[in-house]
């Protein structure tokens, strides 16, 4: 890592030497505008919108739009007469416990290394938070800007997270806020029921940002000249339930089942049906009505085969006793004739 800034933590009387350092990054995969045709670099000028001419960095200046058309120019000079209190400075002013700081008040996190000397001040300061289990309070001046920031201990490292200023938090003012609305009992009951199947202990690791992975996988598939397989989405069935509280059911037994839990009742036939419970009894019935299907086909074409037989049987048994009675005939036929007078 490299340190983008150097200063010194003012601690009452105590001054800590630091170095500050970006505690995050961003893992966004970022791409160039490019022409379509040749892939050349889209490039463009700094020009004025005045005279048309092209602008150096040194010629440009901060402008405040007055409105009107007007504009109020401000050199490097007039940002240089402005109160900060120091360039190089993070100045404690109060310890408060850290629940007290609305977390939407975060903006920036750093980490802080001491410099030179300044280790055992350092260590000072780090352990006194955790035993007084509370956050410093510092305002800071990083890129000609004051800004309210907290300091507190992560993983044995001082880290500075600037904030916004208060009367940067916008309001919300969305016209639900006054109509009044009840929640029912047995519907809170549900929710926190879903709540309490659903927690568990935080563990950022376990979560991936799908999307950079899958547009990674098609990056890496252009340079190698291959195909992208897309894995096939799988299609939750419909969910039937019309009301929150049926919704709440169903969300309730599938965090149980997500867990490896046995939904209440222990499988039985008691109880109403939620539609997951439908959705499965549905899949179970249409695989036992396709199981069923071939026996009964192969029963049906037995039947068939025994009816086409029966006539060939009856035609055979005929036959065989025609043939039988044949030699009887022709006895009874030389008993019956008249005998040769001698």
């Amino acid at each position: 890592m490299r340190a983008i800034w150097k200063g010194a933590v003012s601690f009452g009387l105590v001054s800590i030497g630091v170095k500050l350092y970006s505690a995050t990054e961003e893992k966004d995969i970022r791409f160039h505008q490019v022409h379509r045709e040749d892939g050349g670099r889209i490039r463009y000028k700094r020009t004025c919108s005045v005279c048309g001419e092209e602008v150096t960095y040194d010629d440009i200046a901060k402008g405040y739009d007055i409105g009107g058309g007007e504009m109020v120019i401000l050199t490097d000079e007039d940002f240089a007469d402005l109160p900060l209190t120091s360039s190089r400075a993070i100045d404690v002013l109060e310890f408060v416990p850290a629940e007290q700081v609305d977390p939407i008040l975060y903006n920036k996190a750093y980490f802080l290394e001491p410099e030179g000397a300044a280790t055992k001040p350092y260590v000072l300061l780090r352990d006194a938070l955790i035993d007084s289990e509370r956050v410093a309070i510092v305002k800071v001046a990083l890129r000609q800007r004051e800004q309210l920031a907290t300091l507190r201990v992560r993983e044995g490292v001082l880290l500075l997270n600037t904030m916004l200023w208060p009367d940067e938090i916008r309001t919300p003012d969305f016209g639900f806020l006054d109509e009044d609305l009840k929640v029912r009992p047995p519907e809170l009951a549900m929710a926190s029921s879903l709540i309490d199947s659903m927690t568990g202990e935080f563990e950022p690791d376990v979560f991936t940002d799908d999307y950079r992975a899958a547009l990674q996988e098609v990056i890496d598939a252009k340079v190698e000249g291959r195909e992208v397989v897309q894995p096939e989405e799988v299609e939750e069935a419909p969910a039937a339930a019309v009301d929150l509280m049926a919704a709440l059911k169903a969300s309730v037994e599938r965090a149980k089942a997500a867990r490896g839990e046995q939904p209440a009742g222990g499988g039985g036939g008691g109880g109403e049906p939620t539609p997951i419970s439908s959705a499965r009894s549905a899949q179970k019935a249409a695989e036992q009505k396709a199981a069923k299907a071939p026996a009964k086909k192969t029963a049906a074409k037995k039947t068939a085969e025994k009816k086409a037989a029966e006539p060939a049987k009856k035609t055979a048994t005929k036959k065989t006793a025609a043939k039988k009675a044949e030699p009887a005939k022709k006895t009874a036929a030389r008993k019956t004739a008249p005998r040769k007078s001698a």
